[in-house]
């Protein structure tokens, strides 16, 4: 009896190395699939760009199946003119100029250190310098800042 359980386990120890590098294949391919699951090639993307209506990477809005689709319904049928109407006064939808919390941020560094500029404003706030120049202004147009030379000043 011994020596059948002794020969079954070395036909088993055997087996399992003659398989465990089929076993770790399978386990790099699959964690190659999922990765690649998320991505699209160019060519596909390209595909299911014209089959879903979705514009391309670099391709300006409005420049997808649907548009012109209805560019061509637009076309064969006469297009009623439209009278020209005066904005009513409503809000345009979002926040409101300048209420961000990047603004309020930098309005404080600014109170807390007159003269302080948009290089030195970023370093402090960890972001870059093209977005407080177009915040800055903003708030000075707001007669929260002025600026004097580089620096930036509260009003008070």
């Amino acid at each position: 009896m011994n020596d059948f359980l002794d020969e079954k386990r070395r036909e088993i120890s055997d087996r399992l190395k003659k398989l465990q590098p089929a076993v770790d294949e399978y386990r790099r391919l699959e964690a190659a699939a999922s990765a690649l699951a998320g991505v699209r090639s160019s060519a596909r993307a390209g595909v299911a760009s014209a089959v879903s209506g979705r514009r391309g990477p670099g391709r300006p809005r409005g420049s997808g199946k649907k548009r012109a689709a209805a560019a061509a319904r637009t076309t064969t049928a006469a297009k009623p003119k439209r009278k020209a109407t005066r904005t009513t006064g409503r809000r345009r939808a979002g926040r409101r100029k300048g209420s961000g919390t990047r603004a309020v941020e930098a309005l404080a560094l600014v109170k807390g250190q007159p003269g302080i500029t948009i290089p030195e404003l970023a370093a402090k706030m960890g972001i870059k310098q093209n977005y407080l120049y177009r915040v800055l202004p903003g708030l000075e147009g707001e007669g929260k800042v002025s600026k004097r030379g580089r620096g930036w000043h509260p009003k008070s």
